[in-house]
Protein backbone atom coordinates (compact mmCIF):
# COMPACT_ATOMS: atom_id res chain seq x y z
CA UNK A 1 0.00 0.00 0.00
CA UNK A 2 1.35 3.43 -0.93
CA UNK A 3 1.88 5.89 1.89
CA UNK A 4 -0.24 9.02 2.17
CA UNK A 5 1.73 12.17 1.38
CA UNK A 6 1.68 14.98 3.92
CA UNK A 7 3.31 18.41 3.53
CA UNK A 8 4.33 20.17 6.75
CA UNK A 9 5.08 23.85 6.11
CA UNK A 10 6.96 26.00 8.65
CA UNK A 11 8.18 25.02 12.13
CA UNK A 12 11.66 26.50 11.60
CA UNK A 13 13.37 29.72 12.56
CA UNK A 14 16.77 31.42 12.53
CA UNK A 15 18.17 33.15 15.60
CA UNK A 16 20.76 35.92 15.50
CA UNK A 17 22.53 36.55 18.81
CA UNK A 18 25.14 39.02 20.02
CA UNK A 19 27.52 37.80 22.74
CA UNK A 20 29.17 40.35 25.04
CA UNK A 21 32.29 39.29 26.96
CA UNK A 22 33.80 42.27 28.70
CA UNK A 23 35.27 44.62 26.11
CA UNK A 24 34.64 42.19 23.25
CA UNK A 25 31.54 41.06 21.45
CA UNK A 26 30.73 38.73 18.57
CA UNK A 27 27.65 37.53 16.76
CA UNK A 28 26.28 34.08 15.96
CA UNK A 29 23.44 32.77 13.82
CA UNK A 30 21.71 29.43 14.49
CA UNK A 31 19.01 27.48 12.64
CA UNK A 32 16.29 25.70 14.61
CA UNK A 33 13.63 23.17 13.66
CA UNK A 34 10.58 22.37 15.77
CA UNK A 35 9.54 19.62 13.36
CA UNK A 36 12.02 16.94 14.42
CA UNK A 37 9.68 15.27 16.91
CA UNK A 38 6.84 15.04 14.42
CA UNK A 39 9.14 13.78 11.68
CA UNK A 40 10.44 11.04 13.97
CA UNK A 41 6.96 10.13 15.21
CA UNK A 42 5.62 9.58 11.69
CA UNK A 43 8.71 7.91 10.21
CA UNK A 44 7.37 4.33 10.42
CA UNK A 45 3.70 5.07 9.76
CA UNK A 46 1.46 5.10 6.70
CA UNK A 47 2.21 8.81 6.27
CA UNK A 48 5.11 10.08 4.19
CA UNK A 49 5.93 13.47 5.65
CA UNK A 50 7.69 16.14 3.60
CA UNK A 51 8.93 19.06 5.67
CA UNK A 52 9.22 22.44 3.93
CA UNK A 53 11.05 24.87 6.27
CA UNK A 54 9.65 28.38 6.54
CA UNK A 55 12.44 30.06 4.56
CA UNK A 56 12.07 27.58 1.70
CA UNK A 57 8.28 27.89 1.59
CA UNK A 58 8.60 31.51 0.48
CA UNK A 59 9.78 30.34 -2.94
CA UNK A 60 9.05 26.60 -3.05
CA UNK A 61 5.46 26.28 -1.85
CA UNK A 62 3.34 25.17 -4.86
CA UNK A 63 1.79 27.77 -7.16
CA UNK A 64 -0.77 25.48 -8.81
CA UNK A 65 -3.56 23.11 -7.85
CA UNK A 66 -1.62 20.34 -9.58
CA UNK A 67 1.38 21.11 -7.38
CA UNK A 68 -0.73 20.79 -4.25
CA UNK A 69 -2.51 17.76 -5.67
CA UNK A 70 0.44 15.47 -5.03
CA UNK A 71 -0.29 15.75 -1.29
CA UNK A 72 -3.09 14.16 0.69
CA UNK A 73 -2.79 16.76 3.47
CA UNK A 74 -1.11 20.13 4.01
CA UNK A 75 -0.22 21.30 7.52
CA UNK A 76 0.70 24.91 8.32
CA UNK A 77 2.65 25.34 11.54
CA UNK A 78 4.27 28.46 12.96
CA UNK A 79 4.53 30.27 9.64
CA UNK A 80 2.88 33.60 8.89
CA UNK A 81 0.72 34.46 5.92
CA UNK A 82 3.37 36.85 4.56
CA UNK A 83 5.70 33.94 3.82
CA UNK A 84 3.25 32.68 1.19
CA UNK A 85 2.05 36.10 0.03
CA UNK A 86 5.38 37.87 -0.52
CA UNK A 87 7.32 35.78 -3.01
CA UNK A 88 10.59 37.52 -4.06
CA UNK A 89 9.03 38.36 -7.44
CA UNK A 90 6.40 40.38 -5.58
CA UNK A 91 8.51 41.77 -2.73
CA UNK A 92 11.68 42.58 -4.69
CA UNK A 93 10.55 43.00 -8.28
CA UNK A 94 6.95 44.21 -8.16
CA UNK A 95 5.70 41.35 -10.32
CA UNK A 96 2.46 39.36 -9.98
CA UNK A 97 2.30 35.75 -8.83
CA UNK A 98 -0.53 33.37 -7.92
CA UNK A 99 -2.14 33.96 -4.53
CA UNK A 100 -1.13 30.80 -2.70
CA UNK A 101 -3.57 31.42 0.15
CA UNK A 102 -6.47 31.38 -2.31
CA UNK A 103 -4.90 28.31 -3.90
CA UNK A 104 -4.90 26.48 -0.55
CA UNK A 105 -8.55 27.37 0.00
CA UNK A 106 -9.55 26.18 -3.46
CA UNK A 107 -7.51 22.97 -3.14
CA UNK A 108 -9.28 22.25 0.15
CA UNK A 109 -12.67 22.94 -1.39
CA UNK A 110 -11.95 20.33 -4.05
CA UNK A 111 -11.22 17.63 -1.47
CA UNK A 112 -7.88 18.49 0.08
CA UNK A 113 -7.12 18.16 3.79
CA UNK A 114 -5.88 21.35 5.46
CA UNK A 115 -4.60 21.70 9.01
CA UNK A 116 -3.04 24.42 11.13
CA UNK A 117 -1.06 23.92 14.33
CA UNK A 118 -0.51 26.66 16.89
CA UNK A 119 2.52 28.79 17.61
CA UNK A 120 3.79 32.36 17.74
CA UNK A 121 3.30 32.72 13.97
CA UNK A 122 0.12 30.65 13.60
CA UNK A 123 -3.47 31.92 13.44
CA UNK A 124 -2.99 35.63 14.29
CA UNK A 125 0.12 35.10 16.40
CA UNK A 126 2.34 37.27 18.54
CA UNK A 127 1.57 40.98 18.13
CA UNK A 128 -0.90 39.91 15.41
CA UNK A 129 2.00 39.28 13.02
CA UNK A 130 0.94 35.88 11.66
CA UNK A 131 -1.92 37.65 9.85
CA UNK A 132 -4.13 34.68 8.93
CA UNK A 133 -7.23 36.67 9.93
CA UNK A 134 -9.46 37.54 6.93
CA UNK A 135 -7.42 35.46 4.49
CA UNK A 136 -8.62 32.76 2.09
CA UNK A 137 -6.97 30.17 4.34
CA UNK A 138 -9.10 31.32 7.27
CA UNK A 139 -12.17 30.80 5.07
CA UNK A 140 -11.29 27.12 4.79
CA UNK A 141 -10.32 26.52 8.44
CA UNK A 142 -12.93 25.38 10.99
CA UNK A 143 -12.17 28.45 13.12
CA UNK A 144 -11.83 32.21 12.76
CA UNK A 145 -8.68 34.01 13.86
CA UNK A 146 -8.79 36.98 16.18
CA UNK A 147 -7.75 40.33 14.63
CA UNK A 148 -5.05 40.89 17.28
CA UNK A 149 -2.44 39.03 19.34
CA UNK A 150 -4.19 35.77 20.15
CA UNK A 151 -1.73 34.06 22.50
CA UNK A 152 -2.96 32.54 25.74
CA UNK A 153 0.16 31.91 27.81
CA UNK A 154 -0.31 29.39 30.64
CA UNK A 155 3.14 28.95 32.25
CA UNK A 156 1.69 26.84 35.07
CA UNK A 157 0.47 24.35 32.48
CA UNK A 158 -2.90 22.76 31.74
CA UNK A 159 -4.08 19.27 30.85
CA UNK A 160 -6.32 18.95 27.79
CA UNK A 161 -9.88 17.80 28.36
CA UNK A 162 -11.78 15.73 25.80
CA UNK A 163 -15.33 16.88 25.28
CA UNK A 164 -17.68 14.32 26.91
CA UNK A 165 -19.65 13.88 23.68
CA UNK A 166 -16.47 12.90 21.83
CA UNK A 167 -14.83 10.51 24.29
CA UNK A 168 -15.19 7.68 21.75
CA UNK A 169 -14.12 9.72 18.72
CA UNK A 170 -11.61 8.13 16.35
CA UNK A 171 -9.29 11.06 17.08
CA UNK A 172 -8.56 9.54 20.49
CA UNK A 173 -8.24 5.90 19.46
CA UNK A 174 -5.48 4.03 21.35
CA UNK A 175 -4.76 7.06 23.57
CA UNK A 176 -5.06 6.17 27.25
CA UNK A 177 -4.14 7.65 30.59
CA UNK A 178 -3.59 11.22 31.70
CA UNK A 179 -2.44 13.72 29.08
CA UNK A 180 0.76 15.69 29.78
CA UNK A 181 0.54 19.44 30.30
CA UNK A 182 0.68 22.12 27.62
CA UNK A 183 1.83 25.69 28.21
CA UNK A 184 -0.24 27.80 25.87
CA UNK A 185 -2.48 28.14 22.82
CA UNK A 186 -3.71 30.55 20.18
CA UNK A 187 -7.24 31.72 20.97
CA UNK A 188 -9.69 31.19 18.10
CA UNK A 189 -13.43 31.46 17.40
CA UNK A 190 -15.11 28.20 16.42
CA UNK A 191 -17.23 28.45 13.27
CA UNK A 192 -20.81 27.15 13.27
CA UNK A 193 -20.86 23.50 12.23
CA UNK A 194 -17.31 22.77 13.40
CA UNK A 195 -16.69 20.27 16.20
CA UNK A 196 -14.63 21.00 19.29
CA UNK A 197 -13.13 17.65 20.29
CA UNK A 198 -10.84 18.86 23.08
CA UNK A 199 -10.43 22.10 24.98
CA UNK A 200 -8.71 23.66 27.95
CA UNK A 201 -10.20 23.16 31.43
CA UNK A 202 -12.69 25.82 32.46
CA UNK A 203 -10.21 26.99 35.12
CA UNK A 204 -7.80 27.80 32.27
CA UNK A 205 -10.43 29.52 30.16
CA UNK A 206 -12.08 26.56 28.39
CA UNK A 207 -10.63 27.62 25.04
CA UNK A 208 -10.80 25.25 22.03
CA UNK A 209 -7.73 23.05 21.56
CA UNK A 210 -8.65 20.53 18.85
CA UNK A 211 -11.31 21.46 16.29
CA UNK A 212 -12.41 19.68 13.11
CA UNK A 213 -14.57 20.80 10.25
CA UNK A 214 -15.28 20.61 6.55
CA UNK A 215 -14.87 23.11 3.76
CA UNK A 216 -16.97 22.07 0.81
CA UNK A 217 -15.41 18.72 -0.25
CA UNK A 218 -12.38 18.96 2.05
CA UNK A 219 -11.60 18.22 5.67
CA UNK A 220 -9.99 20.73 8.00
CA UNK A 221 -8.43 20.55 11.45
CA UNK A 222 -6.74 22.86 13.92
CA UNK A 223 -4.65 22.13 17.00
CA UNK A 224 -4.31 25.48 18.75
CA UNK A 225 -1.25 24.58 20.80
CA UNK A 226 2.22 23.79 19.46
CA UNK A 227 3.69 20.51 18.18
CA UNK A 228 7.05 21.12 19.91
CA UNK A 229 8.50 23.26 22.73
CA UNK A 230 7.85 25.70 24.14
CA UNK A 231 4.04 25.39 24.36
CA UNK A 232 4.32 21.63 23.92
CA UNK A 233 6.99 20.45 26.40
CA UNK A 234 9.38 17.57 25.77
CA UNK A 235 7.34 15.50 28.24
CA UNK A 236 4.41 15.69 25.79
CA UNK A 237 6.61 14.60 22.89
CA UNK A 238 7.92 11.67 24.96
CA UNK A 239 4.37 10.57 25.80
CA UNK A 240 3.18 7.62 23.60
CA UNK A 241 -0.04 9.49 22.97
CA UNK A 242 1.83 12.20 21.03
CA UNK A 243 2.60 9.88 18.14
CA UNK A 244 -0.84 8.29 18.25
CA UNK A 245 -2.55 11.68 18.28
CA UNK A 246 -0.64 12.77 15.16
CA UNK A 247 -1.56 9.50 13.44
CA UNK A 248 -5.21 9.91 14.41
CA UNK A 249 -5.29 13.51 13.20
CA UNK A 250 -3.88 12.61 9.79
CA UNK A 251 -6.04 9.48 9.51
CA UNK A 252 -9.18 11.54 10.10
CA UNK A 253 -8.07 14.27 7.69
CA UNK A 254 -7.23 11.89 4.85
CA UNK A 255 -9.95 9.24 5.17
Amino acid sequence: MSRKKVLLVGETWVTSATHFKGFDQFGSVTFHSGAKGMIAALADTEFELTHMPAHQAVEDFPFTLDGLGVYDAVLLSDIGANSLLLHPDVWLNGKTVANRLALLRDWTAQGGALGMFGGYLSFQGIDGKARWHRTPVEQALPVECLPYDDRVEIPEGFRPEIEPAHQGHAMFRHITGEWPVLLGINEVIVKPGSEVLARLPQAAGGYPLLVTGRYQQGRTLVWTSDISPHWLPQSFMDWPGYKQLLINMLSWMTQ
